[in-house]
């Protein structure tokens, strides 16, 4: 066993947008009892172990009769944290991997560690797939409502089969989710042609979950299972293979459709070894690429006349990739873009080296930064910004700029500049206001304090106050008068636009019977807030405000303590948009 492949751990919570340092990390070989241990540091990554694997060509042979990888097992402690046990990682010859882990925080005043485990299982081509009769290609069942495909920002995988009530949903990011579809299922040390061609299937069979609403649409709510008779195999905790992962944020935003259709191919593939189908043999494209044939000479072997074509829009990141890569000596207002976003993900991943002047222009400190994004993220460290490097620092800022990480409930924002003047010991909704504020604002000027959300004004606001005060101007008095809040108001309001944090209203109310995007965007909002909100009934956005979204209209101004009258104003608007973003 002389070949080997290296190992990194990266924990994080808030959904990358904290990284988790200090973590104690100890691999375990379970065959030998050996094992190895290493600390995240700053960017929560851990330093690579270097773990034996099999001789790599057990890998390519679709005959070989054991299993071509090693398996390996991790423990994840750190304090403030629940534990994690990660079995079964699974290392291949000469591919180096990265396993990204969200970390749970601990219950406050919780006596014992509640412990989480992962248990990866096999990869799914030593696995016979189920077959289930999954409807044929290009079915769109009664109900679709899309009319045009998107990447999703966030895609809800039911861990079971479709009617398995008792398994969960779980929420992750898409590229995310493609990656670790990827890693279960193929193999890392295939040729890059074999392996872009099913990631290609991959990406294109759930665009097709997603776009048809395949499940919503039968009353489910989450987009697709990991269950391998219904969907693709999804499995939590699992470790990602670097080239895999470098592939993916290349081309996610690329699916498969024959020329003149507008839905993603239903790209149907099976193992071409144990379970023949239709559509793609796994194991054959590896025969494919190694005499030859690109990724779409590939899949067009299985799928007959299709095309590659890139969705225009990737919903709810920050920004689109201007459509060039950016690099040492570019210059205009994408290059600005990128400056800003890095410097704000630097706030909380510390070892990418700030840009001191946002300038538009590319320069050394510019590409500097980059590249140190680049090494924490496991992307190809060039210094350039390709639409690999574009998308992923937009999903990275887009998780760092969120409120989730606010603790206490958000305030609906308000329809016009508060009032009043506030100081150390008054209490109530505005003092939580002003904190939610000052909160927001300490997300992006190093120079205010973040504070706590509890509608009390103690010292801590206080001094937060002064911090905002004297970083714009004022009076550094500690008191929030008419001065203050209109500059809080301004700068928030500032912050929130310019980052996608807010929906203007539109100016007209919506009610049963009205129509359009704006219907739509609600339905959208309240079909994701049903998920977390179990009394906010799920509903189908299609643009059309019927019975059922007056029901689930109704249901949140219950929920939220709005007036239950089924009409979407600016405070239910406002209400709905702010609920949505901290989610």
């Amino acid at each position: 066993m002389s070949d080997s492949a290296t190992l990194i751990l990266q924990l994080y919570t808030g959904r990358e947008a904290t990284p988790v340092q200090g973590a104690r990390v100890t691999v375990t070989d379970p065959d030998t009892g050996a094992n190895a241990a290493s600390a995240s540091n700053s960017s929560g990554r851990t330093q690579p172990f270097r773990l034996c694997t099999p001789p790599r060509e057990e890998s390519l042979d679709p005959d070989f009769p054991g299993v071509p990888y090693r398996t390996y097992d991790a423990r994840i402690e750190a304090e403030g944290f629940t534990t994690v046990t990660v079995k079964g990682i699974q290392m291949f010859a000469g591919e180096d991997s990265i396993l990204p882990l969200e970390m749970t925080p601990k219950p406050a005043g919780r006596d014992r560690d509640e412990e989480r485990e992962y248990d990866i299982g096999p990869n799914a081509l030593l696995t016979t797939r189920e077959q289930q009769p999954v409807g044929p290609e290009g079915d769109v069942p009664q109900g679709r409502v899309l009319t045009s495909v998107y990447i999703p920002r966030y895609i809800t995988v039911h861990l079971g089969s479709p009617n398995n009530s008792s398994a969960r949903n779980v929420t992750v990011d898409f590229a995310y989710y493609i990656k670790n579809v990827a890693s279960s299922e193929i193999y890392p040390t295939w040729p890059e042609n074999a392996i872009r061609a099913n990631i290609y299937a991959q990406i294109s069979f759930a665009l097709n979950r997603v776009f048809t609403e395949w499940y919503p649409s039968r009353g489910y709510s989450f987009d697709i299972t990991n269950h391998t008779g219904y969907d693709q195999y999804y499995v939590p905790g699992r470790n990602i293979f670097q080239n895999i992962s470098r592939i993916v944020d290349e081309i996610f935003t690329t699916y498969i459709r024959r020329p003149g259709a507008l839905n993603p191919l239903f790209a149907e593939y099976c193992n071409g070894t144990s379970v023949s189908c239709d559509g793609l043999s796994q194991w054959g494209t590896v025969s494919l690429a190694e005499n030859g044939y690109d990724p779409l000479q590939i899949l067009r072997r299985y799928y007959g006349n299709v095309e590659l074509v890139q969705a225009r829009e990737v919903r709810n990141i920050a920004s689109s990739y201007p459509g060039s890569p950016l690099r040492t000596g570019s210059r205009g207002a994408a290059v600005s873009t990128i400056q800003r976003q890095l410097n704000r993900i630097r706030r909380n991943y510390p070892a990418i080296p700030a840009i001191p002047q946002v300038d538009g222009i590319f320069g050394s400190q510019t590409r500097a930064a980059v590249l140190a994004f680049q090494r924490i993220f496991n992307l190809a460290a060039d210094g350039v910004v390709g639409r690999g490097t574009w998308n992923r620092i937009s999903n990275i800022y887009v998780a760092v700029t969120r409120l989730a990480e606010l603790d206490g409930e958000s305030e609906s924002l308000p329809t016009q500049r508060p009032g009043g003047v506030y100081r150390e010991g008054d209490r109530g909704p505005y003092v939580r206001l002003a904190q939610y504020f000052l909160r927001v604002i300490s997300n992006y000027y190093n120079s205010v304090r973040p504070i706590a959300i509890d509608g009390i004004f103690g010292p801590a606001t206080r001094n937060a106050t002064q911090d905002f005060q004297r970083r714009f101007g004022l009076t550094a008095d500690g008191i929030i008068g008419p001065a203050t809040w209109n500059k809080l108001y301004d700068v928030f309001m500032g912050i929130a636009n310019t980052s996608g944090l807010v929906v203007d209203y539109p100016g007209t109310l919506l009610r049963e019977g009205s129509r359009g995007d704006n219907v739509r965007l609600m339905q959208e909002y309240l079909r994701t807030i049903s998920r977390s909100y179990p009394s906010v009934p799920g509903i189908t956005p299609d643009g059309i405000f019927g019975p059922a979204t007056r029901r689930a209209v109704v249901a949140f101004q219950n929920n939220f303590g709005l007036t239950p009258d089924g009409i979407i104003g600016r405070n239910t608007w406002d209400r709905i948009v702010t609920v949505r973003l901290l989610l």
